[in-house]
């Protein structure tokens, strides 16, 4: 299984403080099957003001550790950028960091603020994509206005955007209002990926395999295959190429 989306990378944002939970995740990752993980690291203007050369940086030093510590997932990194309007700065000085590109377009993973659907979120998306980068929103189901009013979906989709479920959602650990929407997603064709949103050991695990059980058995193994290998895997093999 390919996770494309993680917070692995120590002491950046609220995932791992140092190295050795760093790799107490990795090691938890490769129990559970996983292969391949993107680290994407928040970078969230304000709050977390991740750059994208000193992640780089961090990512050679976890591979290196991982090396010596025999744990063979093979790694990348991306971020989780929250959407903001100062965000056209990095995209315009070629700044920010892309989980992916296919067929010619670069893909950005874009958080919305889990309280709401900001403002101005459609021209912005629509902006972004003019400029040939397409959106993968990151966890939809969590969202506190997305679950009051789900028409935001729709409205999502018709901007191109992608989605991607948090697996412990599936599992019903963030509630089951974001239960429901993860499993109405999913039936209704509109998931395109699910990945852990690991941050901890203990709190948010990089576990893949409870959730992939869900979906196989909701939707069949080929559907499951799809959501956890195949469109992870076309999505980021640019950057394991790098």
């Amino acid at each position: 299984m390919i996770d494309i989306h993680s917070h692995i990378l120590p002491g950046l944002d609220d995932g791992p403080k140092d190295l050795t939970e760093s790799l107490g995740l990795l090691k938890i990752a490769q129990a559970d099957g996983i292969t391949h993980m993107v680290a994407t690291p928040h970078i969230h203007l304000g709050r977390f003001n991740n750059a994208a050369s000193h992640i780089y940086d961090d990512l050679a030093v976890l591979k290196a550790k991982a090396l010596v510590n025999n744990i063979g997932i093979k790694l990348a990194v991306a971020a989780e950028v929250r959407l903001d309007v100062e965000l056209m700065t990095l995209v315009m000085s070629k700044k920010l960091p892309f989980i992916g590109n296919v067929n010619g377009a670069n893909y950005v993973l874009l958080e919305l603020p889990h309280s709401h659907v900001s403002q101005g979120y459609d021209k912005f998306i629509t902006w972004l994509d003019k400029k040939n980068i397409k959106t993968i929103i990151p966890h939809p189901e969590r969202n506190r206005d997305i679950q009051a009013k789900p028409f935001y979906i729709e409205r999502l989709k018709q901007l191109g955007c992608e989605f991607q479920l948090t697996a412990s959602s599936i599992e019903g650990e963030w509630g089951e209002q974001a239960k429901a929407i993860s499993v109405d997603m999913l039936k209704s064709g509109l998931v395109s990926y699910v990945a852990s949103d690991a941050h901890s050991v203990k709190r948010r695990p990089p576990i893949l395999s409870k959730a992939r059980q869900i979906v196989s058995d909701l939707m069949g193994a080929d559907k499951a295959h799809e959501l956890f290998v195949t469109n992870p895997f076309n999505l980021t093999a640019s950057l394991f190429d790098e």
